[in-house]
């Protein structure tokens, strides 16, 4: 959807191992850090978009948790919507908001996610997981997964409780690319290393060590091919952001505002088995949930992949970073792999991807992490992201997808930022 409005403020926490901190202190840092740095006050805000996945089954908070912290900090007498769409959450809520925004309903949204998943006990973690999938069908995903994956080395069962379940669908999703178009290890693990190069550079990350493409590639195995580092870690944590209209940036003096060109949000539908044929023959393969969205996404803004400066991006598995490089169309189909040997999506490169570290690096708090990856974007383009600030940084992309339906995301949100 082509937007008409312009983000403000942005905050985050640092994302990391919080045990000793609650999910409405973590909420309230990040939403305090994004009305500072919007230069507005909590009487400004028309209404509130909460984002939370886990809340419930972490520490019990069942379905009012935006209303619980934005009355910790005095925040009341506003709609708050509660928003929960798996790992797409944080994104969702940034995408509500600045369409009511651009529908004119509101002047000052907030928009913010926050989550806990560290816990003593983790299998708790790992049920939250598991919920991002057909609850009722999930005995034929994990059969399906496990078939995919069965005779690799080194490979643990979906069920065996040692790593989360997507880890096994993210390394099924890895060998048929590498059976495909002759990817290799290295090649992911170019990915991992690059991010930990971003990440050491940035003070909100939880991972800031260095790694080379050697040591990822010897770390412990998690699901073959996958390695440790090529896995996103989970997280505690919270990023918040404030849009507002144009009439309302002026109003207020607003001159660090950042233009939402499009934000578009989709989800997953049911491929058909066998792809029809063309007139000569040839099989049409219908374009999947990624491609549709982002195609939205560049028609609203009115721009191509050719335009873009900077992308944060869903990297919760090394291999997923790789396949999104083709279907966001960075290169074309099968060269993801070449793309990432080569440099190109490293800082300095030709399409920087994930300066902040991305996911492998900052941690995945699941209701947070599409506003991670606004508030990254925001200082990207304000020029003030310090060591890993992308030169000249005009326009953005965020894209942020969640859940698992079928053999696909289940939920995407993909929005287009500044020029």
């Amino acid at each position: 959807m082509k937007m008409n409005a312009y983000i403000a403020g942005v905050g985050m926490t640092r994302f990391g191992k919080n045990l000793d901190r609650t999910l409405k202190s973590l909420t309230i840092e990040a939403i305090k850090a994004s009305i500072i740095d919007a230069g507005i006050s909590t009487k400004d805000i028309n209404a509130a978009y909460h984002a939370n996945v886990a809340a419930g089954t972490m520490v019990g908070q069942v379905c009012i948790p935006g209303q619980v912290a934005l009355r910790e900090m005095g925040l009341g007498g506003i709609p708050v919507v509660n928003v929960k769409n798996a790992c797409a959450s944080a994104a969702t809520a940034f995408q509500q908001a600045s369409t009511m925004v651009t529908a004119g309903l509101y002047d000052v949204v907030l928009a913010v996610g926050a989550e806990k998943l560290y816990h003593p006990d983790k299998e708790r973690t790992f049920a939250v997981f598991e919920g991002c999938v057909d609850y009722e069908d999930f005995d034929r995903v994990v059969k399906s997964v496990e078939t995919k994956i069965s005779g690799y080395s080194n490979t643990v069962t979906p069920d065996s409780g040692q790593h989360s379940f997507f880890m096994d669908i993210y390394a099924a999703a890895a060998l048929d690319h590498m059976n495909k178009f002759g990817t290799t290890r290295a090649q992911f693990a170019a990915i991992a290393a690059k991010n930990s190069r971003h990440g050491s550079l940035n003070p909100y990350a939880q991972f800031r060590g260095i790694n080379t493409v050697e040591e990822i590639l010897a770390a412990r195995s998690i699901s073959y091919p996958l390695t440790l580092p090529m896995c996103s870690p989970i997280a505690d944590g919270a990023a918040a952001a404030i849009i507002v209209s144009e009439n309302k940036a002026r109003q207020l003096g607003l001159n660090r505002c950042v233009r939402i060109r499009s934000s578009v949000l989709n989800s997953g539908w049911d491929y058909p088995e066998k792809n029809s044929q063309n007139s000569n023959g040839q099989d049409k393969t219908e374009p999947r949930l990624t491609e549709v969205t982002v195609k939205a996404a560049y028609d609203a803004a009115e721009i191509g992949p050719e335009n873009l400066d900077v992308i944060e991006l869903h990297d919760a598995s090394a291999p997923s970073e790789l396949v999104y490089y083709e279907t966001l169309g960075l290169c074309g189909s099968g060269e993801g792999g070449r793309l990432a040997e080569n440099g190109e999506t490293g800082l300095g490169g030709r399409i920087p991807v994930n300066p902040s570290g991305g996911l492998l690096r900052k941690g995945h708090p699941i209701g947070a992490t599409g506003l991670a990856q606004i508030a990254e974007l925001t200082w990207q383009l304000r020029g003030q992201a310090g060591d890993r600030q992308v030169k000249g940084a005009k326009i953005a992309m965020a894209e942020n997808g969640g859940g698992y339906i079928g053999d696909d995301a289940a939920a995407m949100v993909i929005s287009v930022l500044g020029g």
